[in-house]
């Protein structure tokens, strides 16, 4: 086959990719025919390793946006947990739950515990777990979320809003506890966990022990209703009361001053064993 000839079928090839949708294909068909041919593999078997290029490089496009949609403020990963440092936590529990049949069982997440025992962390490990997963995820502080639905009520578009917040297989809601709730503010959080209830999962954190939840939601009846509604077949994860930031932040400190112990101490020792 001439080069002018290899370069036209390239380029048809390219062309019909681009018709079809497949840029995987169209990037590695001629290296894996070269590879092909190496190898001694049939067409078919040429075909097949073409094929599943294709499939991979979609579904690591799927999962990066489905990544995106998520809205995570950052990425932090259940791999780089440190559970030595959270011992109420249990590693097992966390893991089993990252292969998502809570989500499959539409179970709610809720993790209790003071700022900086690794809640968000948690939560944000199962929602990039459930992205790679092919999940719909869409992460959001519960004041965010209040936010959201009280400017779309105000702009006559609450319905579309809450059936979007409806069509996702997990939602992951940070914070609940932190900021005390106007009324329509208890209600539409209320309203988005009731319509989740035994249809899709959730995942809340909480700094606040049920009992203290009535400091953010005033009405008694709607916080013992919501209470009713989230604890329902849940998973109930405390983390704990003692912070893992505050506590790194002082090993850290602690770290830093021995070092400029040492330092300042040098140049004395030097002085003493001059003299």
């Amino acid at each position: 086959m001439s080069a002018q000839t290899a370069a036209l079928e390239a380029a048809t090839i390219g062309q019909q990719c681009k018709v079809l949708h497949l840029p995987t294909v169209a990037a590695q068909c001629a290296q894996l025919a070269e590879q092909a041919l190496r190898e001694r593999r049939t067409h078919l078997g040429f075909l097949e390793a073409l094929l599943q290029a294709e499939l991979e490089e979609r579904e690591q496009r799927l999962v990066e946006r489905r990544l995106r949609e998520a809205r995570l403020p950052r990425i932090k990963l259940l791999e780089e947990f440190d559970f030595t440092q959270c011992p109420k936590i249990s590693p097992h529990q966390i893991h089993e739950l990252a292969e998502g049949g809570y989500i499959e069982r539409a179970e709610p997440i809720i993790l209790i515990g003071d700022s900086g025992t690794g809640k968000t962390h948690l939560l944000t490990g199962l929602a990039v777990a459930a992205c790679r997963q092919k999940r719909r995820v869409r992460f959001a502080t519960a004041a965010a979320l209040i936010n959201e639905l009280v400017e779309a009520k105000h702009q006559l578009q609450l319905g579309r809003v809450l059936a979007r917040w409806a069509r996702y297989d997990l939602i992951a809601i940070d914070e609940v506890g932190y900021v005390p709730l106007a009324e329509v503010g208890s209600e539409f959080l209320f309203q988005v966990i009731a319509e989740r209830a035994e249809k899709a999962a959730v995942i809340v954190t909480t700094n606040l022990p049920f009992s203290e939840w009535t400091q953010v939601i005033p009405n008694a009846r709607l916080c013992k209703a919501l209470i009713d509604r989230i604890t329902d077949r849940a998973h109930i994860i405390e983390t704990g009361a003692e912070s893992y930031r505050f506590r790194r932040t002082l090993e850290k400190r602690k770290g830093r001053t021995s070092m400029a112990n040492l330092t300042s101490a040098a140049p004395q020792a030097a002085e003493k064993k001059g003299s």
